[in-house]
């Protein structure tokens, strides 16, 4: 019985591993996608806005109280003159400072938000 726990065990432990390291790999794929990408500047509109709320609950211990962690992530929607649409992540206080139906200037990199400015 000892043995079977063990192994599922180790099982558990490489398939977690495995999915760090892939998410990991993900991440820097993505990263090093946008830094060679053209920076472009296009007319678009905000057409929606939307968050992502994450709620994290941690364990108490013997030295620590527990509790919970929210994080927020923010999306924007933008359409281009020709009709096509794509979703870019933001700060928080970049998001605050748009309203669907902004018309202007979006400077992005691949997936990087980059800026907006009204026109």
């Amino acid at each position: 019985m000892f043995e079977l726990m063990e192994v599922l065990f180790s099982i558990a432990f490489f398939l977690i591993l495995g999915l760090i390291v892939v998410q990991v790999a993900r991440g820097i794929a993505q990263w090093n996608k946008n830094n060679h990408s053209p920076r472009l500047t296009v007319e678009a509109t905000v057409a929606a806005k939307r968050t992502d709320v994450g709620v994290h609950h941690h364990a108490s211990g013997p030295h620590a109280a527990g509790g919970v962690t929210h994080s927020t992530t923010y999306y924007v929607t933008f359409q281009v003159e020709s009709g096509d649409r794509f979703e870019l992540t933001m700060t928080g206080s970049d998001y605050g400072m748009l309203v669907e139906g902004d018309r202007g200037k979006l400077t992005f990199q691949g997936t990087r938000y980059l800026g907006f400015q009204r026109i």
